[in-house]
Formats: structure tokens, sequence, C-alpha cells
């Protein structure tokens, strides 16, 4: 999958409108229920996906106009804002979350093709303009799952979930806390290596199924580890 921002706006439309589907199906206690987020109910990964499309734009916006505006006022700004509208009726959450994406696809409508080259301040560090329907759609894919309503890391589409899997497998090499393993993919001869190779624990399975149990989504019970044993203890992932 490319990372052009003006190439992935189809995909990162058809992901919203998959949510969107879900958020449709929710009702007050739905909203209530846990997520598979500790200590988030379905309301407070509804509100951090409609705040977060709006941090996005706010980002979107200092590439634009070259004005130095973080994605949130402060990260204590961020979860007060979660908090304060996970509780909210159904209705309110999916307009909210409606309205949200729109301004984020109107953001990326109005971005001059110069401003993608820019650099913008996530309240992670620095990060390439270009890169922001990436990262949008990323939350939308992951965040959809965590809801736990039967969208599930399978579903996600194979572009996507081997994008994910590498840009996951980039970020852990390297790090100190993260187990060797070699990661292969079912029915074929590619492999992903995180440190050293040799006498690590290979991990096969599906690339959906990989990437979600680096993420922390899955427990991995599909996968399968040669020789045998326990799979190894991914690090906690952003």
């Amino acid at each position: 999958m490319t990372t052009d921002p003006l190439l992935l706006t189809g995909e990162l439309a058809d992901a919203t409108a998959r949510l969107l589907r879900t958020a449709e199906t929710l009702d007050a206690q739905a909203v209530g229920a846990p997520s598979l987020l500790p200590g988030w109910t379905r309301g407070h990964v509804l509100t951090h996906l409609a705040r977060n499309a709006d941090g996005f734009v706010n980002l979107l916006t200092s590439a634009r106009t070259g004005e130095r505006i973080p994605q949130y006022a402060s990260s204590a700004a961020r979860d007060a804002d979660i908090a304060a509208g996970s509780a909210r009726p159904p209705a309110a959450q999916l307009d909210d979350l409606r309205r949200s994406a729109e301004r984020f696809t109107e953001a990326v409508a109005a971005m001059p093709v110069e401003a993608w080259s820019a650099t913008v301040e996530t309240h992670r560090g620095p990060w390439p303009a270009a890169m922001l329907v990436w990262g949008r759609l990323r939350e939308v894919e992951v965040h959809h799952v965590d809801l736990a309503v039967g969208y599930r890391p399978a579903d996600w589409p194979p572009a996507f979930a081997q994008h994910l899997l590498h840009e996951v497998v980039s970020n852990l090499t390297g790090r100190a806390d993260t187990p060797a393993m070699v990661l292969r993919f079912d029915g074929t001869r590619h492999a992903l290596v995180i440190g050293e190779p040799e006498g690590a624990p290979v991990v096969t399975g599906p690339p959906a199924e990989l990437a979600a149990w680096l993420i922390g989504r899955s427990r991995g019970d599909t996968l399968a580890v040669t020789p045998d044993g326990p799979l190894p203890t991914p690090p906690e992932w952003i």
C-alpha cells in the first residue's frame, strides 16, 4: 500500500464508511459497554476517533498555513475531551463521528501540493504531513476493531494489514525491549526479521493476525510458533 496521501483518500473513505455503519448499529447500552481498550467504553473510542479527526485537521491546517498548530491543546485537554464526550447518546456520537470525518476530508482537499512536504507537531512528536492520511486510516481501522462489535483484524483490507505489519516491525526493530523473532506470512517465503534471527522463534500466520498480535489487538491464538513454545511477548505499541 502506498502512503501517498492523495492515493489513500479512497481507502480512508471506505474505512470510514465501514466505521459509520458499525456506529449506526449501537444503542445506548452498547455505547456504554466496555471496548477492547482497558478503562474505555465504546463511547470513549467513538469520541476519541472524532477528536482525532479534529486533531488531524489542526495538523493539516498547520501544514497548509505554516502556522504552528498542535494536534491537541495538551494531553490533559485531549483526555478531558474524550472523557466528557464518552457518555453522550448514540445519535450525538454518530453525528460527531460523521461531521469530524467530513472536516478531515475537507482539510485534505484544501491542501496544496507543496504543503504535504511540511513537518507537523503531533502529540507524540514531529511527523511528516504526507503521513497524516495514513495516520488517520490507521486510527480508523485499528479503533474499529477496538469497538468489539464484530469487526476483526481479519476484516482489514489485505493491503492495509500488510502495510501496518511492516510499519510496526520497523518501529519495533532496534528497541531494546523487543524480543528477537522471525515473522513469516502463511504460504510464502517472505519473512520480516526483528533482532538476531539465529535461534529466534519463527511466528507464522496471516499478515492481519501478525499485525494485530504485535499491536496488542490479538492474543495470537491462530499463529504458529517454530519451534513449539509460547509466543514472544511484544512490547507495548504506540
